[in-house]
């Protein structure tokens, strides 16, 4: 046979080049370890923790280069999903001021006009997880409001607990990159439960305050209908005659701020990935909408250094107790978006959308948030023209020289493109302020150019002391069990045992608790810090001595419950042989005051009472649970009892319910239901008595009781969302 023509055989120079080549390709790997951190032009940073300010209280300078670098990165790292917040749900509505008591200290009109409703657009979002990763993750919750006022959007971008992690914006790369999945590994999604995120936290100290937020049930809310909503940041009103006054805006829920427990959040992952967008949804269509009322603290300028804290570090709050909250109009939600993408995922917001009357601080977190906001919007739509989407276009008339570009939607008229100009007779002119030009607020700022913090941002701990003395006993065991979890997650004990330190300067009894979980010894006093170590400079002289509290009970979802039924679910467990009327007339008196029913049983279809009228069922044992209710009720009727008694997962259903602390009633033979559930503690009806007892939140009745009266107990206990005295729950194994 002829070989002339086939090639030839591999030789050894062919192996070099692919090892040259793999030479080359680790030339692009980067190793972090032993050398100095550099900017991307290779120059050496001296220092990565503070922007560069104009003095330590100052506006962050726009030269800061490196600040920009990093902050840029950090927001062109994801396409086209968000970097964070990429888990949303999103809903129309409207807001409207109580009266005009706001005109002394702001001119924008959508907050002291009592006549004027503004359209709103709110999303609330997780922060950490993937757009595919549960509602239900322990995580802060974004509430970020459009408003489109007739002077232009304003967006009031928060989140759900009133501070931050970090005090300037230049660490936001780092606190992302520290949160997030592992680079190497991509793993764990949407938690903090890692070593990565408690190294830097153990390492950051003014973490502290947020970190106990997060630990606690604040993280894990029952609905985002449920939940509070804060700015986060000090702001500044401005008035017409020009004069400022510094304010915190907070949203509080109607239907009160209530919390799913940890156990139930994480069964919920599995069960409903959509919960908490599921429950905005059907609450909308069902009526049920969303109100969320909006109260400010305002603080006189001449009051700016009046407290121990300083209120341009985003991780302090003004404690209630100190400044009260002032009711300002009331929000709410009734439409459901039309199509996803177009709105929920489009929208594009901005702390830097202002609109007269209200105008930024030198909070240092807030202004390197000006700048990243925008940039992450040029990113996410590879163009400037995002505003001219319909779901980010103002209803104010806009008028602007900005030129052309991907998604240019808008059909300029005339020959001039610039300003000033005689060509299109000087059109668009500028506008006078007393014709809503906006004219930022004059504030004289001078001071050396430095990369530096204030020394009044050195005080890491009293809040979080504060937050933890505010709790009840149910909330601080929460926190620690938290915490358990978290940094049970935590692999290196190094880690761990600094993080239980810097639990020792906020609360030795905190410490105590939580290393007892995770397997370190706690400090000695010797080694524990004092806190507040204030170095001098003018703010922190001048707040040394502040109005401060050791207590907030404004601060404890337990102690500021709202007591309601309103749009609460309940459950019916039920099988052939159920008492008909009992049903009908309890399922009525819940109807009437709010709640929604649903009649679960083991399968889907029809089942038949005692006496022979049936009712469907709405879900089946399989494809719901006690997680996805706020309480739960089995009625009488010995066949349907006796079924459901050999039923696991009816069993289950009512042991996990008793165990999250929610309301449960029954009668009759229900009774003994309950007793097989393996519910003790608690006291019971006799069955055949006209007897009702309320023990614990459980509501039992003997078959001859008078159904209103059960009725009325019941309802009263699910008004209380949980009842927490139950300490049998912990023996249960549900």
């Amino acid at each position: 046979m002829n070989n002339e023509n086939k090639p030839n055989k591999p030789t050894g120079s062919s192996s070099v080049n692919e090892n040259s080549k793999n030479e080359q390709l680790e030339q692009f790997r980067n190793d972090n370890t032993d050398q100095y951190m550099t900017t991307d032009q290779g120059v050496r940073i001296n220092h990565t923790d503070d922007s560069l300010k104009s003095g330590s209280r100052g506006p962050t300078l726009i030269e800061d280069f490196h600040f920009r670098e990093k902050m840029t990165h950090l927001d062109h790292e994801s396409i086209p999903e968000r970097v964070v917040h990429a888990r949303g749900s999103a809903a129309h509505g409207y807001f409207q001021p109580y009266n005009d008591s706001l005109k002394q200290y702001t001119k924008a009109r959508f907050l002291t006009d009592p006549e004027e409703r503004t359209p709103v657009f709110v999303r609330f979002s997780t922060v950490v997880g993937s757009r595919g990763s549960a509602d239900t993750v322990r995580d802060v919750r974004g509430f970020a409001t459009k408003f489109y006022t007739s002077e232009g959007n304003y967006d009031l971008v928060g989140n759900n607990i009133p501070v931050f992690f970090i005090q300037d914006a230049i660490k936001f790369p780092d606190l992302v990159h520290a949160i997030k999945p592992h680079p190497d590994s991509e793993m764990p999604q949407a938690t903090a439960a890692h070593d990565n995120f408690w190294d830097f936290a153990s390492l950051m100290p003014e973490t502290t305050h947020m970190l106990l937020w997060v630990l606690s049930d604040r993280a894990i809310p029952r609905s985002f209908r449920m939940m509070d909503g804060f700015g986060v940041h000090t702001f500044r009103f401005v008035n017409e005659a020009g004069q400022g006054t510094f304010v915190k805006l907070h949203w509080r829920p109607l239907l009160g701020a209530h919390s799913l427990v940890w156990d139930e959040a994480q069964k919920l992952g599995g069960k409903d990935t959509d919960w908490l967008r599921r429950d905005l949804w059907e609450a909308i269509e069902k009526g049920d909408y969303p109100e969320f009322e909006l109260s400010v603290q305002l603080v006189p300028e001449e009051d700016e250094f009046k407290y121990d804290f300083d209120l341009l570090d985003a991780t302090k709050l003004i404690p209630e107790e100190i400044v009260p909250r002032v009711p300002v109009g009331k929000m709410v939600l009734n439409r459901n978006p039309d199509n996803f993408f177009a709105e929920t995922e489009q929208v594009a917001f901005h702390p830097g959308n202002l609109v007269p009357g209200i105008d930024v601080t030198n909070d240092p977190l807030l202004q390197g948030r000006l700048f990243s906001y925008l940039d992450t919007q040029l990113n996410r739509f590879n163009s400037s023209n995002f505003t001219e989407v319909p779901i980010n276009r103002p209803v104010a008339p806009v008028h602007n020289h900005h030129g052309a570009g991907f998604m240019k939607m808008t059909i300029g008229k005339g020959k001039a493109n610039y300003w000033p100009n005689s060509t299109g007779d000087g059109n668009p002119k500028m506008a006078p302020e007393d014709e809503g030009g906006y004219v930022h607020y004059t504030e004289k700022v001078e001071g050396h150019k430095i990369r530096a913090r204030s020394a009044s941002f050195r005080d890491h701990y009293s809040q979080a002391t504060l937050f933890w003395n505010s709790m009840t006993e149910v909330e601080k065991k929460h926190i620690v069990e938290a915490a358990h979890f978290e940094l049970g997650k935590v692999e290196r004990e190094d880690i761990r045992r600094r993080m239980v330190g810097n639990f020792a300067k906020v609360s030795k009894e905190l410490a105590e608790r939580v290393a007892a979980g995770i397997g370190v010894d706690v400090p000695t006093d010797s080694d524990i810090e004092s806190t507040g170590n204030f170095e001098d400079n003018a703010a922190s002289e001048k707040m040394r001595k502040g109005n401060s509290v050791k207590e907030s009970p404004a601060l404890s979802m337990e102690r500021n419950k709202v007591e309601t039924l309103a749009s609460r679910r309940v459950a019916v467990l039920i099988e052939d042989g159920f008492d008909c009327n009992e049903l009908a007339q309890l399922k009525q008196a819940l109807t009437e005051a709010g709640a929604h029913v649903t009649i679960v049983s083991k399968l889907l279809g029809m089942r038949t009472a005692s006496n022979g009228e049936q009712v469907k069922v709405d879900k089946s044992h399989i494809t719901t649970g006690s997680i996805l209710f706020d309480a739960i009720y089995i009625p009488d009727g010995e066949k349907s009892i006796r079924t459901q008694m050999n039923e696991g997962k009816a069993l289950h259903f009512v042991s996990e319910a008793f165990k999250h602390c929610k309301a449960i009633a029954t009668s009759g033979h229900g009774i003994e239901l309950l007793r097989k559930a393996g519910i003790t503690g608690v006291s019971y009806a006799e069955p055949a008595s006209d007897k009702i007892t309320d023990s614990k939140g459980v509501i039992t009745a003997g078959s001859e009781a008078e159904a209103a009266s059960f009725a009325e107990m019941f309802m009263a206990a699910i008004k209380k969302h949980r009842h927490w005295n139950r300490e049998e729950k912990d023996s249960i194994p549900a």
